[in-house]
Order: C-alpha cells, then sequence, then structure tokens
C-alpha cells in the first residue's frame, strides 16, 4: 500500500508539473488518494491509513531533497522488493521485552530484548528477506567512570585503529574475505532464466551474503566506537576527506571496506550518550608527518611504515606515531 500510494502521488506530481508547472502537496496528495484510489481499491482499507499517509509525507521531502541538496536526484518510482518499508503510528506497546503490539498487524515477536518505553511510531522495513523494526525514543546521556582522559586514535587499512595508549584494533576486511563468494553468487544470478523463481532464490541468497558483510563491518565499529566513548573523557580523530581518498582506484575497495565515515558517525553520537568530547583535527593537520617526542615534520609516503625522525632519532610505528599526535593535539 505505501509503495502503492508512493507511486501513484509520483505519477500525479509528474503530471501536475507537467500540465499546471506545480506540485501538488502532501496533504492535497492524500485528499485526491482518499476520494480517487481507496474508492477503486478496497485492499487500502486492510492496513492503516498512517502507511499511505507517510509514503506520501516521504515524497514531499523526497522533492524538497532534490530542489535544495546538491546532487541529490529527482525522486524514483519504488519497486517491489528493493528497500521495502511501510510507517505506522497509533496504539503501539511493548510487551514482555521482545513482544510488541502493533495496530493492524497484532502482537509481534522480535529477535532482540526491547527497552520498556512509551512509543508513539514505528517504521518497518524488509533487508534481505528479513523484516526490522525501528522506533525513536528519549535517551539521557550516561555518565561512565574513564579509563583515561586523552586519546588519538588513527584509522587505517592495515589496522583498523590505533590508540596513542598502544591499543591496536585488527581490520576485519569484511568485504575481503567474501569477495570470492559473492562473485560466485553474483555468476549463479547471471545463469538463471529471467523471472524464474530460482533467479530470485539466487538474488535472494546473494543479498543475504551482502548483508553478512555489512553487519560484520557494522559490529566491529560498534564494539570500537563503544569502547572509546565510554572509556575515555576526549578522543581525538581526524577529519578525513573520505570522498577524496575513493578516487584512488588502487585503494578504493579497501578504504571502502573499513567504513571510516560511518566510525566517525558513531562515535559523535556515542560521545553524546557517554558524555564524552570529540575533537577533530583540521583535515590538513599532518598527523603521520610530525614527529610525536621533538615535532619534527618531514614527508612520509605510504609504503613507509616506520617513522624514523631525522632530527632526534625516534622511531616507532606510523600509525601510533600519527595517534600520539592526535592526542597532543586535543591537548593543546
Amino acid at each position: 500500500v505505501a509503495r502503492h500510494a508512493y507511486n501513484w502521488g509520483l505519477a500525479t506530481c509528474i503530471s501536475e508539473y507537467e500540465s499546471t508547472k506545480k506540485r501538488p502537496s502532501a496533504i492535497t496528495l492524500h485528499k485526491r488518494l482518499v476520494a480517487e484510489v481507496k474508492s477503486q481499491n478496497p485492499w487500502y482499507y486492510e492496513v492503516s491509513k498512517c502507511a499511505p499517509q507517510q509514503a506520501l509525507r516521504d515524497l514531499e521531502r523526497a522533492f524538497k531533497n532534490f530542489l535544495t541538496i546538491p546532487k541529490r536526484g529527482f525522486p524514483k518510482f519504488k519497486k517491489k522488493g528493493k528497500k521495502d518499508s511501510f510507517y505506522l503510528e497509533g496504539s503501539i506497546k511493548i510487551i514482555q521485552g521482545n513482544y510488541i503490539k502493533l495496530p493492524r498487524i497484532g502482537i509481534v515477536k522480535t529477535y532482540e530484548i526491547l527497552p520498556s518505553v512509551p512509543v508513539k511510531n514505528v517504521r518497518i522495513s524488509k533487508r534481505a528477506g528479513d523484516w526490522y523494526i525501528s522506533f525513536k525514543y528519549q535517551c539521557q546521556p550516561k555518565t561512565t567512570p574513564k579509563k583515561r582522559a586523552v586519546i588519538g586514535v588513527d584509522v587505517g587499512i592495515n589496522t583498523l585503529a590505533t590508540c596513542s595508549d598502544g591499543t591496536i584494533f585488527a581490520n576485519v576486511k569484511a568485504y575481503k574475505q567474501a569477495k570470492k563468494r559473492l562473485t560466485r553468487y553474483q555468476r549463479r544470478i547471471n545463469k538463471k532464466e529471467l523471472g524464474s523463481k530460482n533467479k530470485a532464490k539466487a538474488i535472494k541468497k546473494l543479498a543475504k551474503a551482502h548483508k553478512k558483510v555489512a553487519d560484520i563491518r557494522a559490529d566491529a565499529l560498534h564494539k570500537l566506537t563503544t569502547w572509546l566513548a565510554k572509556n575515555h573523557s576526549t578522543i581525538a580523530i581526524e577529519d578525513l576527506n573520505v570522498s577524496g581518498m575513493l578516487k584512488n582506484h588502487k585503494l578504493a575497495s579497501a578504504i571502502a571496506d573499513c567504513g571510516f565515515y560511518e566510525f566517525k558517525r558513531q562515535l559523535s553520537y556515542k560521545c553524546d550518550w557517554y558524555s564524552s568530547k570529540l575533537v577533530i583535527a583540521d583535515r590538513f593537520y599532518p598527523s603521520s608527518q610530525l614527529c610525536s617526542h621533538c615535532g619534527q615534520k618531514q614527508k612520509m609516503p605510504l609504503h613507509k611504515r616506520t617513522y624514523e625522525c631525522s632530527n632526534c632519532g625516534f622511531t616507532a610505528d606510523r600509525d601510533f606515531n600519527a595517534a600520539v599526535n592526535l592526542e597532543n593535539y586535543a591537548r593543546q
């Protein structure tokens, strides 16, 4: 229903703009939907009215993003099986930890234990054959005991994160580990007949494999960012130009597999959760080129993995040296 309402609204907006040069609002579209579409499609009444309403609001937001955000594309028609989701609100209640009562659907059991909080609305989405439910609730910041005042973190490809206290977090390289299997699954899809059930099964299997890669990467990042935010008062990281780094075609796959942007995003909101401070060094701060012992600056090509200071003779791993420099930057 949500997909049908969205596609109907998009088609109506395009035809209206071509004839009148004006785009109807979400409220106008909903009034027309009730008058014109619901009467012809009685299955609309079998689901909550919130689903088509929110779909039209999402369409209006998509048009606003297209007009205001640079490089944002024109809204596209939704296809069955791609980013399926719908919105519900009303009498929603969490029961016994992992049960939730939804309007029109009833009681649903979840895999994870849900917090005992009041819920106003939820969004239910489908990903690789599995259904997920998400909602917002008010969360109070928690002040946790800190083990260290300031820590610098240098993220990289060989090791996901090197900290200034000597802690090293290995890079799981989820995509690299699964690359051969993903290629094999993709070949199987290409050999199946178009529109057949076997092709649909092969596509679902590939989607589950991609989901597993994303979940492994997200798990590693969540464990790292939670440990940093919980145990340190101030965390210093670099402001990496990820989009610029991805233009290096030799390293693009390895960089994308690390999830640098996601690391920064998670750390930003978790620092608010645990009353920590996040310091982001200037993009042009030469953390890899400075000596953490005497401050001497020298060129450091990527193939050199050990920092050897030409001034004081200090020697250290290049990532550890950069992490110490970031800690010194936060202390300034």
